[in-house]
């Protein structure tokens, strides 16, 4: 998207379509008397009998009449009394101006900053917000029908009416729409059929990534896998006619590769359950499982494009977990990369497998921090609902400093316990080191502690994203279906710790 690097006004602005707050007093607002009388004198008794909304989240489009400009209509956004206004809710309001935009068919829009200004948030946050909030809303969900012939919209250029300093302005502009547009990657990663989505097709994303922001770059095919001795994705992948990868891509942000925060996915590209087999309904949306893959590789495109100063690796476990013949089944014990051995309970455990490959192949590359993304269990949303990621750690401070980005974010994370007694029956087992499954209560701190098993006295963070990871419905800053959870504050993480 084209971002103007000129201070536009009204009069100059080129596009038809401008955006604009309302707050219910508008004589606080800076520079509002210029706009009332370039919009129209009418403007303020609209404003006092309701017909343009200054209510939270409510939005009016009015068309313009004046003749001195190119802009035709006029998006008025409700904010309230402004000084309640957070930037959470600013960031929502924004998703909705996204759908506007969209129902409008508009691909080039101008946007008033200041008049979203608050006593709480400043030019340059609106300008960061407005350009991920509108883009996220804007989002919809490439699909295959042969009916449609509506060709899709696209956001191609945005002009910013401000009068402060345009450089830094556009740049927080520039930041927010290159968080917006991973996040949008990622949703379509999860919302790909899966027919259309194997391991192969995930590691050739990762490669194309890599080419683009000159990452390092290893994929790690079966017959590697079976060299290494990755037991773990490779039971996984015993049932599958398509072949496992293990996905690695490496940011060096310094000479010395140190302090290297690794960032672990699984790639579940389709989950049966095996031979513990969902049920037909449980199967519908298992597409998604590879939601914590998404989540990675849509951090590492924003690293890739703001560049921070820490040295980070990728790494993505990648199969499907189908039956047949050869699938591997409840009572296997099986050997993973780290040694350990375990016993299989339930192969619809099978995610925690694959992450335990995948975080040992991330310290081998030198990770001294770890954070592992999943859609791990179902019982992070029995125990936290679908708007909230659950979370382990075995390290405060490691965990502390996290939670500071999921607060600029406003993405929602609860920490749950991992106790010595939940350890204990992870480790109870007759046959093997570990068991893959404990019991279904306290399903995901089992899952989570599980993977921890691997991580061992490395820092570690674990994110049961199984209830954020897809929308069962439309919502403020997206559509039905996968929501790029957890992209933003991986990267913003990685910007600040």
């Amino acid at each position: 998207m084209k971002i103007e690097q000129q201070n536009m006004s009204f009069e100059t602005a080129k596009a038809e379509t401008i955006v604009i707050g309302v707050q219910k007093h508008q004589a606080q607002m800076k520079n509002w008397a210029k706009f009332a009388p370039f919009f129209s004198a009418a403007v303020e008794a609209w404003l006092k009998n309701g017909e343009i909304s200054t209510d939270v989240k409510k939005i009016t489009v009015f068309p313009v009449t004046t003749a001195n400009t190119h802009i035709k209509r006029v998006v008025f956004v409700g904010l309230g009394a402004g000084k309640d206004l957070t930037e959470e809710i600013l960031r929502e309001t924004f998703g909705l101006v996204g759908k506007q935009l969209k129902s409008l068919k508009v691909n080039e829009y101008a946007i008033w900053l200041e008049s979203f200004v608050t006593p709480a948030i400043e030019e340059e946050d609106v300008a960061f917000l407005a350009a991920e909030g509108i883009e996220m809303g804007y989002y919809t969900i490439a699909h295959y029908k042969t009916t449609s012939n509506v060709a899709d919209s696209y956001l191609d250029r945005v002009e910013l009416v401000t009068e402060a300093e345009i450089e830094q302005i556009a740049m927080n502009f520039e930041v927010g729409h290159i968080y917006a547009q991973a996040v949008n990657e990622a949703r379509t990663l999860v919302n790909l059929p899966p027919n259309l989505l194997k391991a192969t097709d995930l590691a050739d994303y990762a490669v194309n990534l890599a080419k683009q922001y000159d990452f390092d770059v290893e994929i790690l095919d079966k017959a590697q896998l079976e060299e290494l001795g990755m037991g773990g994705i490779l039971s996984v992948n015993q049932g599958s006619a398509e072949e496992p990868r293990m996905i690695t891509l490496k940011y060096k942000a310094t000479e010395e590769w140190t302090d290297v925060v690794g960032l672990v996915g699984k790639g579940v590209t389709y989950d049966t359950g095996g031979y513990s087999l969902k049920p037909k309904d449980g199967m519908v949306g298992m597409k998604g499982d590879m939601g914590g893959a998404a989540a990675v590789l849509g951090a590492m495109k924003i690293i890739g494009e703001t560049r921070p100063n820490r040295n980070v690796v990728a790494v993505i476990g990648s199969t499907d977990n189908m039956i047949s013949g050869l699938a591997f089944k409840p009572d296997d014990v099986i050997t993973t990369y780290s040694g350990k051995t375990v016993e299989v309970l339930n192969t619809d455990a099978e995610g925690r497998l694959v992450l335990a490959d995948a975080v040992t192949y991330a310290k081998q590359h030198g990770a001294n921090y770890l954070i592992d993304v999943a859609t791990l269990t179902g019982g992070v949303i029995t125990a936290l609902g679908f708007d909230k990621t659950g979370a382990l750690t075995n390290d405060e401070a490691f965990f502390e400093s996290f939670m500071e980005a999921t607060i600029e974010t406003g993405e929602f994370v609860w920490r749950l316990p991992l106790t010595e007694k939940d350890k204990k029956r992870i480790r109870k087992s007759d046959m093997a080191d570990l068991n893959n499954s404990p019991g279904r209560d306290g399903h995901m701190i089992f899952g989570g502690g599980f993977v921890g098993e691997f991580a061992e006295d490395t820092p570690w963070i674990h994110l049961d994203i199984a209830g954020t990871s897809d929308a069962q419905a439309a919502h403020d800053l997206g559509p039905k279906g996968g929501t790029g959870a957890m992209v933003r504050t991986l990267a913003a993480f990685m910007e600040h710790f």
